[in-house]
């Protein structure tokens, strides 16, 4: 979220005809909690008289914990507010929070969910459907100008894990590793229904990466398998490219979901094409025979057989068209324009609170 965040007010920055003030809070992981509770508490106490010196025309918040400051300041600040949501803060399973939700929707005057099943999230939560827009998130395309060679990659994969590619195709899943990205689901169900010669390679960590290693290492095919932790820049880059196809096998979990997905374009940029379930914001991220496949969701057959199909008819005439269709749907240039538009909309219709 913090990144995207960023990318946009970046590329808000560069339009001409566009002013931003920005308040952000930089902070480590460890303690996020307690640190964001202060951030929230002062700049409640000082949003106000901020509006009143820089006067903007709205104000945008980056989430829905930091939308909260639009219920607690609503009869001190007359301007229109409006938020981006990202699925996770939307369904946070924590009973005075999700009391909390409702409020903070009918204090704003407009909510931007990055995705279809994020809006339906926030009308599930209280929110008038006429309130909200869905609106993707936006991709730095520059990150990914130059994609390494593949040879290089694969040899550069090969090497940082000691492993041999030789005769067989590269999965790879890059994220936090919790339960709704489907790990384990993954690894015990689709992998050992895949016929082609296939090593997986899951990079990142997260609550459930301890888990994982316990049942890897019960695996009858571990040597296929490889919990590889969170990893520097330079090797996503490399993996990225190396690989035949990014899988995306997340399940259903209560009080989760996943609001976007974009890992999976990041694969995408590197011409690699995706296959990913059929679930929450990864509808709006796939387009089938495009950029990748979506699979119905837990459905292991269809998921092995999907990747077994990629490889059969090789994955270069389809990763080339997954870098296309990220360029030509999901470029800053293009998103923030749509940002733009319903921004503006939304402060032509702000009635005057007081």
């Amino acid at each position: 979220m913090q990144r995207v965040s960023m990318q946009l007010v970046d590329e808000l920055s560069k339009r001409e005809d566009i002013t931003i003030k920005t308040i952000i809070q930089h902070a480590p992981w460890k303690g996020i909690e307690v640190r964001t509770s202060f951030f929230l508490a002062n700049l409640a106490r000082k949003l106000p008289g901020i509006v009143d010196e820089f006067k903007p025309d709205v104000i945008l918040f980056s989430s829905m914990v930091t939308a909260s400051l639009a219920k607690i300041t609503r009869t001190r600040v007359d301007v229109p507010m409006v938020t981006i949501n990202h699925g996770q803060d939307v369904k946070m399973p924590i009973g005075i929070y999700q009391k909390f939700v409702p409020k903070v929707f009918d204090a704003l005057d407009g909510v931007i969910s990055v995705s279809r099943a994020t809006r339906e999230e926030c009308i599930k939560r209280g929110m008038a459907p006429e309130k909200g827009i869905a609106l993707p998130n936006g991709f730095d395309l520059s990150d990914f100008k130059e994609v390494p060679d593949r040879q290089r990659s694969i040899q550069e994969i090969s090497k940082a894990f000691s492993i041999d590619l030789s005769g067989k195709h590269l999965l790879i899943t890059v994220g936090r590793q919790v339960k709704r990205k489907g790990h384990e689901w993954f690894i015990k169900e689709v992998f050992p229904k895949i016929n082609s010669e296939v090593l997986y390679l899951a990079i990142g960590e997260g609550p459930e990466h301890e888990n994982l290693k316990k049942i890897w290492s019960d695996l009858p095919y571990k040597k296929d398998v490889l919990l590889v932790g969170k990893q520097p820049d330079e090797i996503l880059r490399y993996a990225y490219s190396a690989a035949d196809i990014f899988v995306m096998p997340n399940i259903p979990v209560s009080g989760d979901m996943e609001g976007f997905g974009i890992v999976l374009l990041e694969a995408n940029l590197a011409a690699t094409p995706a296959v990913a379930a059929d679930l929450e914001g990864i509808k709006d991220v796939i387009e089938n025979g495009e950029n990748g496949y979506k699979v119905p969701v837990r459905d292991a057959g269809q998921f092995a057989a999907r990747i077994d199909e990629i490889i059969t008819e090789g994955s270069e005439t389809l990763g080339q068209k997954s870098r296309s269709f990220v360029e030509e749907n999901f470029s800053w240039d293009h998103v923030a324009d749509r940002y733009i538009s319903y921004l503006r909309t939304v402060i032509k219709n702000y009635a005057r609170r007081y």
